[in-house]
């Protein structure tokens, strides 16, 4: 099972959306205040959109098909904040629109979640 979900996981990395692909360029290679994210990520039995595993925090991106998944969601969100993750969840058109706020509202959380030095 671990096989599928990490050959799921690099097909989801070289089909990322469009608004995946706009919050990556910030995230990618400690570009977003020196944490590292890794994109669409396995943990347990699920895959990540945007993962900070130092911190525990989970960016997820939801589009319009998303309104069918809502039970689907709810469980996994459960699953991992049992796990001592933080998941935050931004809808597609709020990168499109308020992508600043987005990213601040991230940063936050990362600055919140991580010790000081």
């Amino acid at each position: 099972m671990m096989d599928k979900i990490k050959s799921n996981a690099r097909d989801l990395r070289s089909n990322l959306t469009l608004q995946e692909r706009k919050l990556w360029r910030y995230l990618r290679s400690r570009r977003f205040g020196d944490f590292k994210f890794r994109r669409q990520h396995p943990v347990g039995s699920y895959i990540l959109d945007f993962a900070c595993c130092s911190a525990r925090v989970v960016v997820e991106l939801d589009g319009g098909q998303h309104d069918l998944a809502v039970a689907y969601d709810s469980r996994r969100t459960s699953w991992l904040e049992s796990q001592g993750w933080t998941v935050l969840r931004f809808w597609n058109n709020e990168i499109d629109c308020n992508e600043e706020t987005v990213l601040e509202n991230i940063l936050q959380e990362l600055n919140r979640r991580s010790p000081s030095p």
